[in-house]
């Protein structure tokens, strides 16, 4: 019995964070899309590689420091302090981008791959940055 105990001692903390970062990321990916001017989960849909790759690069930009929060958070609230601010660091990105290229929010729908790269691009260095400097 003091196996089983031993065993599981854990397993409370790792559902809690796993469940509350699954829950961030639907979180972010919700608001990603709603701030975008076009449909992304449509346009994936349809086969627009463009909208695929800037998606995809959203969200591995938020997991990476989503995932170091997790790691080395002290409890769960911290860990959703830092989740916080990569979630609001993510989504400045995006408005940083549409700036360095105004037509991006036109350019996504129309299949244009190399905006569509640059804005998964930047979002995955920006997480990686973001993830770095999650220090103490």
């Amino acid at each position: 019995m003091e196996l089983f105990t031993e065993l599981f001692s854990g397993f409370t903390a790792f559902i809690t964070h796993l469940g509350a970062a699954l829950v961030l990321l639907g979180l972010f990916l919700f608001i990603y899309v709603k701030i975008t001017p076009y449909h992304e989960i449509q346009l994936i849909r349809e086969g627009n590689v463009a909208a695929a790759i800037s998606l995809s690069g959203a969200m591995i930009g938020f997991v990476v420091p989503l995932a170091k929060a997790v790691a080395q958070s002290s409890d769960i609230y911290d860990m959703l302090t830092w989740a916080g601010i990569a979630l609001v660091i993510q989504l400045m990105v995006y408005a940083v981008v549409r700036l360095i290229i105004p037509g991006i929010s036109k350019d996504i729908p129309e299949g244009k791959i190399a905006q569509g790269t640059f804005l998964g691009a930047v979002s995955l260095a920006t997480g990686l940055l973001n993830s770095a400097c999650m220090t103490y």
